[in-house]
C-alpha cells in the first residue's frame, strides 16, 4: 500500500530528477544559444526553461497552494496558446540568468509546500496528481528542447552512450488474436485525461509488426522510387509531399548519412527511421502492402495478455522501465536497433512499443466514451479532430514519467522535426485465424 509519506518521496525525487534533466539542456548553450530561435518550428530554449517554471507557479504555487503569485506579470508571455512558436523571440522574454532564478524560486516554494499540503480531499492533489502532472510537463518540454538540439546548427553539445547491440530477433510480424480489450486506464495516478477512463473495445484480429521500421527498409522505399509514385500516396500526402520538397526523413541527405545532434553519421540500417511526418509513413506502409495499425491496434498489441485476458501498463508487465525494457529518458541519444531489448517485448512477441520512437497511427486525436477534461480543457480536448493525428508509445527522448502503455500523443500530419517513426499493421486473413497469438510471419 502506498502511503502519503511514499507520495511525497517520489514528488520530490521526480521533480529534482525532471530538472536536472532540464539543466542538462540548458546549460549544454550558451546565453546567444540560449536566446536564439533554432527554427520557426520551436521556440528558444529560454523560453521552454521559464514556461516550465510558470507552469509550475500556476498550478502549484498558486492554485494548489494558494500562495501568492511570483511573478504575475509573465503569464501572457508564457501562455503556449496566446503566442506561436515562430513569434515568441519577439517577446519580452526573461533573459537566461533571470529565467534560471525565476524557476529555483518556484521550485523553492513548490518543495515546501509538498511538506505541508495535503494530499487527499480533491482531485487535483489526490495521490499527489497536480505534481505528476508537473513532472510530465516539464519532461514533455524537455524532450521538445532535445528536438530543437536537434534543429540546432553549430559543434555538438550533448553526448551520451550509445544504445544496446540487437540481442534478439524481432523481425516478420505478430498476430494478435481476436477479441475484446481493456484500453486505456481509470486507474493509473498519473494519468492525463485523454487516457481515460478504461473501457472495453472488441478488435478482429490482425497482423503487426514485431519491430518499428528500421532505416533499411524505408530506404528501399526511397530507392524504389516511393517519393516519386503518387500511387502510395493520400491526395493529401502527395500534395504535402510536392510543396514541402519532400525526399526522403528529415536530416537525410541522400549518400547514405544523416545528421544527429551536429554529427554527420553513416545510417545505421537496423535503427528504426525516425523524422517521418504521418503522410511519410503511410506512404511506405502502402507501398509495403500494409496499413498504419490504428490506435486501438497499437494499444492492445502493447498491453493485452492473451495468457490472462488482462491489459497490462507496459508490454513486458506492471513494473515501471528500466534500461533493461526500453531506450527511453535520453540516455542515449538515438533509438537502438531492433531487437536490443527483449525484455521489453509484450506477450505477443512484439518489440520496442515503447521507447525509441513514436509511432504513428492512423487514428484521430479523440476523448474515449465517457471522456471528463480534466484538470483544464486545454491539454487535451482542444486538440480533438481529424487535423490531429495519435502518435503511441514514446520515444528515446521520453522520460518514463510521461509514457506508459496509456500514454498519448498527437500531432499534425506533416510533423518530422519529432522523434516519429512507425511500424505497419495489416488484417489478418481468415486463414490465419486459428494460429497461436505468438507466431511469427516472415
Amino acid at each position: 500500500m502506498t502511503t502519503d509519506t511514499d507520495v511525497r518521496a517520489l514528488v520530490a525525487a521526480e521533480l529534482q530528477r525532471t530538472r536536472r534533466r532540464s539543466a542538462v539542456l540548458t546549460d549544454a548553450v550558451d546565453d546567444d544559444d540560449l536566446v536564439r530561435q533554432h527554427s520557426p518550428l520551436m521556440s528558444p530554449l529560454v523560453w521552454d526553461l521559464a514556461h516550465v517554471g510558470n507552469q509550475e507557479e500556476l498550478w502549484l504555487v498558486r492554485d494548489v497552494g494558494g500562495r501568492e503569485p511570483v511573478r504575475a506579470d509573465i503569464d501572457q508571455l508564457y501562455d503556449a496558446f496566446k503566442h506561436a512558436r515562430s513569434d515568441r523571440p519577439q517577446l519580452p522574454l526573461l533573459g537566461p540568468a533571470e529565467a534560471r532564478a525565476y524557476t529555483r524560486t518556484v521550485r523553492d516554494k513548490v518543495l515546501d509546500l509538498l511538506e505541508r499540503v495535503p494530499l487527499e480531499g480533491r482531485p487535483l492533489v489526490d495521490q499527489g496528481f497536480a505534481f505528476g502532472m508537473i513532472v510530465q510537463h516539464e519532461q514533455q518540454h524537455d524532450e521538445t528542447m532535445l528536438a530543437t538540439h536537434q534543429l540546432r546548427v553549430g559543434p555538438p553539445v550533448l553526448s551520451a552512450a550509445p544504445p544496446p547491440r540487437p540481442s534478439a530477433a524481432a523481425g516478420g510480424e505478430a498476430l494478435i488474436p481476436a477479441g475484446a480489450f481493456t484500453m486505456g486506464t481509470s486507474t493509473e495516478p498519473w494519468a492525463l485525461d485523454n487516457e481515460r477512463p478504461a473501457h472495453t473495445l472488441d478488435l478482429p484480429a490482425y497482423l503487426i509488426d514485431r519491430a518499428p521500421v528500421t532505416n533499411r527498409q524505408y530506404q528501399e522505399f526511397v530507392d524504389a522510387g516511393g517519393y516519386d509514385d503518387a500511387r502510395w500516396w493520400s491526395a493529401e500526402g502527395w500534395a504535402h509531399r510536392r510543396r514541402a520538397g519532400l525526399t526522403g526523413p528529415m536530416h537525410w541527405h541522400g549518400d547514405g548519412t544523416y545528421t544527429r545532434f551536429g554529427r554527420r553519421e553513416p545510417l545505421v540500417p537496423d535503427e528504426p527511421v525516425v523524422h517521418v511526418c504521418w503522410y511519410e509513413a503511410a506512404a511506405y506502409a502502402a507501398w509495403a502492402g500494409k496499413r498504419l495499425p490504428t490506435e486501438a491496434e497499437w494499444e492492445k498489441a502493447a498491453r493485452f495478455d492473451p495468457a490472462t485476458g488482462r491489459s497490462r501498463r507496459y508490454p513486458w508487465g506492471d513494473e515501471d522501465p528500466d534500461e533493461r525494457h526500453a531506450n527511453l529518458g535520453q540516455r542515449h541519444l538515438s533509438p537502438a536497433p531492433v531487437g536490443a531489448y527483449p525484455a521489453g517485448a509484450s506477450p505477443s512477441g512484439v518489440h520496442q512499443l515503447i521507447g525509441d520512437v513514436w509511432e504513428w497511427t492512423s487514428s484521430d486525436f479523440a476523448g474515449y466514451p465517457g471522456f471528463a477534461p480534466f484538470p483544464y480543457r486545454e491539454y487535451s480536448e482542444v486538440f480533438f479532430g481529424p487535423e490531429y493525428k495519435v502518435l503511441r508509445g514514446g520515444s528515446f527522448g521520453t522520460d518514463r514519467a510521461a509514457c506508459r502503455g496509456t500514454f498519448r500523443n498527437w500531432d499534425y500530419p506533416i510533423r518530422r522535426q519529432i522523434f516519429s517513426g512507425f511500424r505497419c499493421a495489416r488484417s489478418a486473413p481468415v486463414s490465419l485465424g486459428g494460429l497461436a497469438p505468438d507466431e511469427e510471419f516472415a
